[in-house]
């Protein structure tokens, strides 16, 4: 890659705006988190986000960089970075999530960013640009995080039924109330660990290609604080207008019901990011919800709500990209 000649002006309003996008990736994604354990009355609203925001800063002691180094050196080609692009991808994404977050839509901030830049690199430098790999890993990941979800919350449901089977309702809500404290927490760590890294993956981009560091080069340690941070802070401004969708409409939860849900999530978050696939948070736990309220009968889910969410899945790509196009254009006017 040849180094650019970018100034350290335009350096740092780039920095400022991943990290803007990071904060709103946790102010979007908050109910997430913090849905179920608030629906079923377990924690106060307040209580909720200040401790999913705790564990996802905590994420940074837990899990390597693999979803970073997935979106900084694995979506588009390296060559055809510049702030151009960087500066679409993020406009792009941001924009997205500000849309959903209006209208109280659970979408996306993964696919956001993906899709930005997409776009982006697609308006500098056409399809070649893309590299096929990565992209089906992640976009394969919009069918499978919400399936895995879907899986892993109904099988949790279904043993936690034969456990209990002989237990009253009034035991098991009083045990799940302590016990959907650990999985939320697990729930918030998994979000953290995979969701910062999308945007250390764009600022190692965007520090490459400005020639600040190699690829061979580790991520600058203030990247990786400043990204957990910014996630963290955003989860604790949180989105509220998402909470009572993801919380209540889908199916009616109980504790039990949080429970299952949020350590089906936590379950497949992890497996992801091991595996360094950045995947969406938002299909992951809709994923789980689904299956936590199928496990008991399928007329448990409100079917028409689950179906405008994953309208929202199917456009996140495409729009962002979009957006991100135009922005990169506007971008080369006023960078």
């Amino acid at each position: 890659m040849n180094t650019l000649q970018i100034s350290l002006y335009t350096l740092a309003l780039l920095i400022a705006l991943a990290l803007l996008f990071d904060f709103m990736n946790g102010f979007h994604d908050a109910a997430n988190a913090i849905a179920t354990v608030v629906s079923t009355g377990v924690l106060r609203p307040q209580t909720a986000v200040a401790m999913a925001a705790f564990f996802n800063v905590v994420a940074i002691f837990f899990f390597q960089l693999k979803v970073a180094s997935t979106v900084g050196k694995g979506t588009i080609e390296p060559s055809i970075v510049d702030h151009y692009v960087v500066f679409g991808a993020l406009v792009g994404a941001i924009f997205w999530n500000v849309l959903t977050w209006y209208y109280g839509i659970p979408s996306s901030s993964s696919h956001a960013l993906i899709g930005g830049l997409v776009g982006a690199a697609v308006a500098k430098a056409g399809t070649g640009s893309l590299i096929s790999g990565g992209l089906i890993k992640t976009i394969s990941f919009i069918v499978l995080s919400p399936l895995l979800g879907f899986v892993f919350g109904s099988l949790m449901m279904l043993l936690v039924s034969w456990i209990f089977v002989r237990s009253t309702p009034r035991r098991i809500d009083k045990w799940f109330r302590r016990l959907q404290l650990i999985s939320a927490s697990m729930y918030s760590l998994g979000h953290g660990g995979n969701d910062a890294q999308k945007t250390m993956g764009i600022i190692w981009m965007l520090l490459i290609a400005a020639g600040y560091t190699t690829a061979q080069d580790p991520l600058p340690w203030w990247v990786i604080i400043g990204c957990y941070t910014a996630i963290g802070l955003g989860t604790l401004f949180g989105g509220w207008r998402i909470v009572k969708t993801m919380g209540q409409k889908i199916t009616k939860l109980k504790p039990v019901g949080g429970f299952c849900a949020e350590t089906g999530g936590a379950i497949t978050l992890f497996l992801a990011t091991a595996l360094g696939i950045p995947v969406s948070t938002t299909h992951t736990i809709t994923g789980a919800i689904v299956g936590v309220g199928s496990s008991r009968k399928m007329s448990a889910v409100r079917w028409g709500v689950a179906g405008n969410i994953v309208w929202a899945w199917i456009l996140t790509i495409p729009a962002s990209a979009f957006v991100a196009a135009i922005a990169w254009w506007i971008g080369t006017k006023i960078l």
